[in-house]
């Protein structure tokens, strides 16, 4: 999962995720798949109607969940919270007891005579708007969408599981207006059109339960694009309420991204398939607030706004879905126990998430620089981005500990850095790597050779993964993972850096128009309910040649009023602003209105940056240029 920058920055200034003739086999004819249907043409209040028939049973109690938490999430979904209605029926369409034990557990007594269970399924883009039924509402692209115009099918909100069947096949049916475009990568198996010509049922088979939340949906009106990644298929979906984005134009840059992904992952093909589902957030009460993406196996689905100009989309989709690609590496080449047994309602993690979500983010940022989409410049900046980032967060907590307890507190609100310090550990080990082999190998190739050591069918044992990287490269790597990923001993990037023929310095860096070199000029001021400049404004180039002064209040923005429900999309606007613009933007300063028009600059304050070493050896040279090029 890619969670975007941007939302984590901004946290710091808002104002406050019947078929009787079955054969009996221990507890389920598992010869017949799980029926399940979902009718999207019966949906009334926003609510999907969900049909399970999961064949005969022999014992007198079964257990249904739906999932606490789903892979790639590390955050508590309870996508029971929106289940309405469950009902179990016999053979004769008699109810049957169920008893409901927590948020998302049901039992059903008598379920020798057990012919299906109904209920109806809300959404989550909804209730985001609302904080949630009972707490957190999961994260925009782990959620799900029912309105007319558009349907995000992320299956595991809407089908569960019985305990001792998670590997069971399934046999979905999505019933839905024939009208309605449709994309999933679920095996089709047959479709079937209403006598009246109105409705189209499609049928899709998954192998067990894991298929079916690895493969979600997009239904309504969308702009679908298909090209050619090697012997990848990759299907484009995108939905843009307005119609301000095309499927058409977001394919060219995919296309350019993702060949440049191939050519630098080389022999890695682990899938025919892969797809991206796009929605585009068009700001409204109802539209989703969580802008990223989540991966599943073999496609993302990637939540952003719909106002982003076309270079600013353009940018996020290479950012988020880069990375959310390489994850065809790990994990879908190379995992643990805890995510290929994953348990759905008490999981448990891996202590190696510096790799899972570490190294993949590394791959997204390193490959840009490797295939020559940005220059060493632009490299270098985004990895003292994650320098940064890293250094505003717990510095000496066990890696391996945070990740095992990701959950909990007080590891939970350190989840983020695994896409920073995360990052920045695949970096020390690749630096490491290229050193010790003469610039031969590399991390990319140390994750080709636990591929094909493992795959996608062979988990490894999670405590045994360090000694195991170990014994594949050299003394040094196990060492470092030894002393700042188990240990607690912070990294001196400095160290790594040098051997590359780079230092860190202190020099006047660009920034944008509500930060410092990442750091944020603006906070709220709950006392009088406003947003306000901090003392950071007077060294941001822009505000301080345009008056603006620590403690103005901002009152409006290009003729928004900012208030406290449109402050995060106001702030994620002006995050976007490029050099060029018109803005026009209302202050307060003691009770008096500053009224601030005039075309941007491009802005600048001071911080540090990343600088080749006048006194770089040729040796040093050499490293960083296989480092970055190899």
């Amino acid at each position: 999962m890619n969670k975007s920058i941007l939302i984590t920055a901004m946290a710091g200034v808002l104002l406050v995720g019947c078929n009787t003739s079955k054969t009996k086999v221990n507890d389920l004819a598992t010869s017949n798949p799980i029926e399940t249907t979902l009718d999207l043409t019966k949906v009334e209040n926003d609510k999907v109607p969900v049909t399970i028939n999961p064949g005969r049973f022999t014992t007198e109690k079964v257990t249904y969940r739906l999932p606490r938490v789903v892979q790639g999430t590390y955050s508590v979904s309870d996508f029971g919270k929106y289940v309405d209605g469950f009902k179990a029926f016999d053979y004769k369409g008699n109810a049957l007891s169920v008893k409901k034990v927590d948020t998302n557990t049901w039992e059903i007594n008598n379920a020798a005579s057990l012919d299906k269970i109904t209920y109806l399924v809300n959404d989550t883009f909804d209730m985001e708007v609302k904080g949630g039924i009972g707490g957190e509402v999961p994260f925009s692209p782990a959620g799900t969408n029912i309105e007319n115009t558009n349907y995000v099918l992320n299956l595991h909100g809407f089908i569960g599981y019985f305990d001792s069947l998670k590997n069971s096949q399934y046999k979905l049916d999505v019933v839905a207006p024939s009208k309605f475009a449709r994309t999933s990568a679920l095996q089709e198996v047959g479709t079937k059109t209403s006598k009246d010509g109105t409705s189209l049922t499609t049928s899709y088979f998954a192998p067990r339960y894991f298929d079916i939340t690895d493969n979600p949906m997009f239904y309504g009106e969308l702009d679908v694009e298909e090209f050619k990644v090697g012997d990848i298929k990759i299907v484009l979906s995108v939905y843009s309420p307005n119609k301000k984005h095309s499927a058409e134009k977001i394919k060219a840059v995919m296309e350019k991204m993702m060949q440049a992904q191939k050519a630098y992952l080389g022999s890695v093909n682990s899938t025919a398939r892969y797809d991206i589902y796009l929605y585009l957030s068009d700001g409204s009460e109802k539209a989703p607030k969580g802008f990223g993406a989540l991966e599943h196996h073999t496609s993302t689905v990637v939540v952003l706004p719909e106002g982003m100009p076309d270079n600013a989309l353009a940018k996020s989709m290479i950012d988020v879905v880069s990375h959310e690609f390489f994850h065809i590496v790990t994990p879908l080449s190379v995992h643990s126990e805890d995510v290929h047994y994953f348990d759905y309602n008490q999981p448990t993690f891996s202590k190696h998430l510096w790799m899972y979500e570490g190294v993949t983010e590394y791959f997204a940022t390193l490959f840009q620089v490797n295939q020559g989409l940005v220059n060493e410049d632009e490299f270098y900046a985004k990895v003292m981005g994650k320098i940064k980032s890293a250094s505003g967060m717990n510095d000496t907590m066990s890696f391996t500990k945070m990740s095992e307890n990701v959950l909990d507190k007080p590891y939970a609100p350190q989840y983020y850095n695994v896409y920073q310090k995360g990052a920045l550990i695949g970096m020390c080990i690749d630096i490491l790597m290229r050193e010790e082999s003469n610039g031969n190998r590399g991390i990319l190739s140390l994750m080709k050779e636990l591929s094909n050591k493992y795959g996608k069918n062979k988990p490894f044992v999670d405590d045994n993964l360090i000694e195991e990287i170990t014994a594949m490269t050299y003394p040094s790597i196990g060492a470092f993972l030894n002393t700042h990923v188990v240990g607690t001993t912070p990294i001196d990037y400095n160290t790594f850096f040098a051997k590359a023929g780079l230092n860190i310095s202190e020099s006047k860096v660009k920034t944008n128009y509500i930060q410092n070199d990442g750091v944020m000029i603006v906070k709220g001021d709950k006392p009088t309910q406003s947003v306000r400049f901090t003392g950071g404004v007077k060294n941001n180039s822009f505000w301080a040649e345009n008056g603006a002064q620590p403690n103005d209040a901002i009152k409006a923005v290009d003729g928004v009023v900012l208030t406290k429900e449109n402050a995060n999309q106001i702030f994620r606007t002006m995050y976007m602003w490029q050099p060029g613009k018109e803005v026009e933007v209302k202050l307060e300063r003691d009770g008096k209105e500053v009224v601030i028009k005039t075309t941007l600059t491009q802005s600048y304050t001071k911080g540090s940056s990343l600088k080749e070493n006048s006194n770089a050896t040729q040796k040093q040279k050499e490293l960083r240029k296989v480092w970055l090029k190899g």
